[in-house]
């Protein structure tokens, strides 16, 4: 499966959530009922996986917490926020990173439009130069 590919069915079960559910959840709910539609799928999904980072001589265990990584491919930030913020793309890029990820989505479940709410964010050039 491509970038594109996997990105794109990631969206749509997303957006799919949203117009069912509509906004106005907990970040967790959304994060938990994604997950289990992505697994429905046959997709593989880590869910608040910890990243490490080491700085010179110093190491952090657990830098932050990975909302969703999918297919060890798209790392995917949730919020449900009123809207985003400049910061919230910043902080996902650098994550990607962090973690040498080449792909990540940024799903804001509190905007009333979802498609308005996601942003891709590109670490980099994606192998498959679908970006």
């Amino acid at each position: 499966m491509t970038y594109n590919e996997l990105s794109e069915t990631i969206i749509g079960v997303a957006i799919d959530i949203h117009r069912k559910l509509g906004p106005g959840l907990l970040e967790s709910v959304y994060q938990h009922i994604l997950v289990y539609e992505l697994r429905k799928r046959g997709l593989s999904v880590r869910t608040e996986e910890p990243v490490p980072l080491i700085w010179d001589k110093i190491q952090f265990v657990m830098a932050f917490r990975a909302d969703l990584i999918v297919e060890e491919m798209i790392l995917v930030e949730i919020k449900s926020l009123e809207e985003l913020a400049s910061v919230h793309k910043r902080q996902l890029l650098t994550y990607l990173r962090v973690m040498d990820r080449r792909l990540g989505l940024l799903v804001n479940f509190g905007d009333e439009v979802l498609k308005d709410g996601i942003r891709r964010v590109i670490n980099g050039t994606l192998p498959d130069d679908n970006a």
